[in-house]
């Protein structure tokens, strides 16, 4: 395509173990969105290997750059914006994309914004729906991230809740493993649940302290283990998929009544989920349920913008380039970065 006055953004994603670059123009429309995924790499492995992550990222980033233009229908001498994710991640997952995302910027004189993972996630769901608008409450629920947050424009978010432990996609790896269902844990439970009674074993829903916005679920993830030892020791059958699918309840009922309580309570009329665990098909059912019940209007983006992508980055750079302008060449990248639009 020929370049119009759409303001062009490049979104570089590299956190983890997903290669992903995207084209996006004025901030919400997605013209592009190549992912490498290294999925089928770790299955092997059972989880990600950092070292092996940063490899692959160095293998294929200038490939998915290349069909990332290509699919758009443009060049990098198009481009108007670079937004890549700083943090936090793989520190050498994540300096692939930033030092990608620098040596172009510094070559092309294009501007460059860090853009923070957890404000990408978020981010997603305006190219998912182009008609939202802050203010609302967001649940973002990832491999490595449970957050409420309160998002009062497009970059001004209050943290009000966190994982104090495990997040819960970290804790559905786990499970799964144990389990025997492989990996990524996330859409192996929410499969196997289907097929099993939520209601067959009893563990604990830990609600914290009154008032707290915050998660726990690493003593979930014991309390499966020992479930799990103690029946074998007894010799008794144990049914994955109702193992499966009490564990999953018990996760997404404390999300859900967390969730819903920090909307009702700061007096928000709409929720947003982001992340890989907001494609969870019952944790989309039971918050669709509440919402309904309550009068809140639910958006979570399609299933390819959950997970990790540079769309969903190309979007956060372009309204914080707006509200901010753009970071120099000494732009880092931090593994553990605090939350920040």
């Amino acid at each position: 395509m020929m370049k119009d006055n759409s303001f062009l953004t490049l979104g570089i994603e590299t956190s983890c173990d997903e290669t992903a670059i995207s084209v996006v123009a004025d901030g919400r429309r997605m013209l592009s969105n190549v992912i490498a995924s290294q999925i089928d790499i770790f299955k092997n492995y059972g989880g990600v290997v950092p070292e092996i992550a940063s490899r692959h990222h160095l293998e294929n980033i200038n490939s998915v750059l290349e069909r990332s233009l290509e699919d758009a229908g443009v060049t990098l001498d198009d481009i108007d914006l670079i937004g890549v994710t700083n943090g936090p991640g793989l520190v050498g997952a994540l300096l692939m994309g930033v030092s990608t995302a620098k040596a172009l910027s510094f070559a092309k004189g294009i501007p460059m914004v860090g853009v923070h993972h957890l404000s990408g996630h978020i981010s997603a769901n305006f190219i998912s729906h182009p008609e939202l608008e802050p203010p609302f409450m967001s649940l973002i629920v990832s491999g490595g991230h449970t957050e409420i947050v309160n998002v009062k424009d497009h970059s001004v978010i209050e943290v009000l809740g966190g994982t104090r432990d495990d997040a819960a996609g970290e804790c559905f790896d786990k499970v799964a493993r144990v389990l025997g269902l492989g990996y990524p844990g996330g859409p192996k439970i929410d499969r196997a649940a289907k097929e099993g009674d939520p209601d067959s074993i009893y563990f604990k829903r830990v609600m914290l302290e009154k008032g707290s916005y915050d998660f726990s679920f690493s003593g979930l993830k014991t309390a499966v283990l020992n479930y799990l030892n103690s029946q074998r020791q007894a010799g008794k059958e144990v049914r994955r998929e109702d193992v499966a699918a009490s564990f999953q309840q018990a996760v997404l009922d404390v999300i859900v009544r967390k969730t819903m309580d920090a909307c009702l309570e700061n007096h928000e009329d709409k929720i947003v989920m982001a992340g890989g665990v907001a494609a969870n098909s019952r944790l989309r059912a039971m918050m669709e349920e509440e919402c309904r019940k309550n009068g809140i209007k639910l958006y979570y983006p399609e299933p390819v913008l959950c997970t990790d992508n540079g769309a969903m980055i190309a979007c956060a750079a372009y309204y914080k380039y707006r509200r901010n302008g753009a970071d120099g060449l000494d732009l880092d990248c931090y593994p553990y970065l605090e939350f920040q639009a």
